[in-house]
């Protein structure tokens, strides 16, 4: 591989705030859109973390759970909005 060419790869911290799930792996996400921030994990050291919104700790496909979703009140405001026709 060429050098300066590809982003570093290295150890990174994935955690899913709204589960409270975290997870190890190596990855070229760079920490630098949460500040820049580290966290110490379960064997000492320290390393970069990005924090995401939707893991397999919280995703519905995943935990078996369904979001209920407001659709009549969805199609009373189309239907407001339009019309019926």
């Amino acid at each position: 591989m060429r050098k300066d060419l590809h982003p570093p790869y290295g150890p990174v911290v994935f955690r899913d705030k709204a589960a409270g799930f975290a997870f190890l792996t190596r990855s070229t996400a760079v920490s630098t859109a949460t500040g820049g921030r580290t966290i110490e994990w379960e064997d000492g050291r320290t390393y970069p973390v990005v924090d995401v919104e939707v893991s397999s700790a919280s995703h519905p496909f995943y935990t078996g759970t369904s979001r209920v979703m407001d659709t009549a009140g969805r199609v009373e405001r189309f239907e407001r909005r339009f019309g019926k026709r």
